[in-house]
């Protein structure tokens, strides 16, 4: 069992309460990948939420021409794989450890079920991912504004 003082460091976790924060802690799983290795690829099934504990993690696509294209490089603190698991589909993108990385992973099958049986925790934590990705998309939009102005 992860130690739940290990989740408050997590930025999906900032919210949530030490009843929570208990119940997550039986759950996740903490998994090593070696810097240049695959998490997964665009087109493989989710296996779960990811949060970054240490190291780097690159998120790309191949674009129409064959090119890797880096979206974001996720530092600790950050999840990712949130959009799989909530839509239920594959990965449309790749993720790679840019260095030695070690993650904790709420395994999909694992989400699935708290979403049943705590509706207030699994609304807490999609409320939190819906408020990470809102910051996030209003950053990217003020990057664009500002590549247009600049242009």
């Amino acid at each position: 069992m992860i130690n739940a003082d290990l989740l408050k460091k997590q930025v999906l976790f900032e919210d949530i309460n030490s009843d929570g924060l208990e119940k997550m802690a039986k759950i996740v799983k903490k998994i090593s990948f070696k810097k240049g290795e695959s998490l997964f690829k665009e087109g493989d099934d989710t296996k779960g939420l990811y949060l970054v504990h240490s190291g780097k993690v690159e998120i790309s696509r191949v674009t129409a021409d064959g090119w890797r294209q880096t979206l974001v490089v996720l530092l600790p603190g950050h999840f990712f794989g949130e959009l799989s698991i909530l839509e239920n589909r594959h990965h449309v993108a790749t993720a790679l450890a840019l260095e030695d990385t070690e993650l904790l992973l709420i395994p999909k099958e694992d989400f699935e079920k708290m979403m049943e049986e705590d509706c207030i925790l699994a609304l807490n934590l999609v409320k939190r991912i819906a408020i990470v990705m809102s910051k996030n998309l209003r950053r990217m939009n003020d990057k664009f504004l500002s590549a247009l102005i600049s242009y």
